[in-house]
Parts: C-alpha cells; structure tokens; sequence
C-alpha cells in the first residue's frame, strides 16, 4: 500500500467544509483541520502510485475552494 500526506490551503473561511468534503472521497484514511501555514492534513492510500494519483489525489485536488496542495509521499527504507 502506498501513502502520502496532502497539504491542503483553501480559501478564508473554508477548511471545515473543505475537510468535510474530503474525508468522503474513497482512499482517505484521515483528513484533519489545522492551524498554521495550511488548514488540513489528509493522509490517503491507495494499492499502486498510479492509484493514489489518478483516484485518489486528483480528487482531492478537484474539491472545490481548495488554493494549494503540497503531497509528501511516505518512503519506507
């Protein structure tokens, strides 16, 4: 299983509903709101690293109010 940690910025005033809406998208274990340079970490997996792109990630990105995302893929030595 691959995963990774998605940084999400959204617009002002809208992480809880941004989160809200991305923890429905299949392929995420957790989505959190947060204070600081970004307003939510999501940590999502998927079986291939396609998989995580095409069905998981590109979701993500698509939710709308979202400015930026940041995806820092787990490597495990």
């Amino acid at each position: 299983m691959i995963k990774a940690y998605i940084l999400v910025q959204t617009e002002v005033g809208a992480s809880a509903q941004v989160t809200r809406s991305i923890r429905e998208i299949p392929g995420v274990v957790t989505a959190e709101d947060v204070a600081g340079p970004y307003d939510c970490i999501v940590e999502v997996q998927a079986p291939t690293v396609q998989d995580l792109g095409r069905e998981v990630i590109s979701r993500v990105q698509a939710v709308p109010r979202i400015t930026r995302t940041t995806t820092c893929t787990v490597v495990e030595l």
